[in-house]
């Protein structure tokens, strides 16, 4: 998922964004109201996890603005505010959910799952490609039966063609789904090809054709249509 966190507090925004970008997310900070508003302007984010209290633009304005443009991100608000009027507000504005702070990070990612799940409930969470399986729950890859392990940008490139079979994506666009904006002019084209060709390399290992990812000339990748 490429998810947005608007908090003004840096010591939960960036220990929360460490968290999920190990459980295979692209994480996004912004520090206040108006920076989140510019930020899902530029961007389409499945998630945003969204604090209450913010300077320049709050929470619950931002949400409603949101709503107001037809914004689909899944919203989950943040705050230390634990009462029923609170939640009542949130989640009249247009939250998904709402987590009382301090809050547990696992506590956090099941709330994510389940948001997820609601999302999504007529996608398989098993994405297969004849004997490869990833499993978007355990984060797991194998290949008749055995894992795979792979990098956090290998697994995420794999599950964005596996999601879209038919669709070619060149390296610019792999950059913008996958990569951070901060990160995207240090990683560069040359970076997108080194993780393919990686890829590329541990499934054919795993005993997978080379052709997995066909490269389509002058347009870029897509998931090769030969039968495996």
């Amino acid at each position: 998922m490429r998810i947005l966190i608007v908090e003004d507090d840096d010591r939960i925004a960036r220990p929360l964004a460490q968290d999920l970008k190990h459980q295979h997310h692209v994480v996004e900070i912004a520090a206040d109201g108006v920076e989140g508003w510019e930020y899902t302007q530029a961007t389409k984010y499945d998630l945003i996890l969204l604090d209450l209290m913010l300077p320049k633009l709050d929470g619950i304005s931002l949400c409603k603005r949101l709503r107001e443009a037809r914004y689909k991100a899944l919203i989950l608000m943040l705050t230390a505010k634990d009462t029923t009027t609170d939640k009542v507000i949130g989640l009249d504005a247009g939250a998904d959910d709402y987590l009382v702070k301090p809050f547990k990070l696992d506590e956090l990612a099941a709330r994510i799952r389940a948001l997820s799940r609601r999302s999504l409930e007529t996608k398989s969470p098993i994405l297969s490609y004849n004997k490869l399986q990833l499993d978007s729950n355990s984060a797991e890859v194998s290949y008749d039966g055995k894992n795979i392990a792979l990098t956090i940008k290998e697994y995420m490139i794999l599950e964005l063609f596996l999601r879209n079979p038919n669709q070619v994506f060149n390296r610019s666009a792999i950059l913008e789904k996958l990569w951070e904006f901060d990160k995207v002019v240090q990683a560069g084209d040359r970076t997108v090809t080194t993780h393919i060709t990686n890829l590329r390399r541990k499934l054919k290992d795993a005993g997978m054709s080379e052709n997995f990812l066909e490269t389509v000339y002058g347009m870029g990748y897509r998931l090769s249509r030969k039968n495996n």
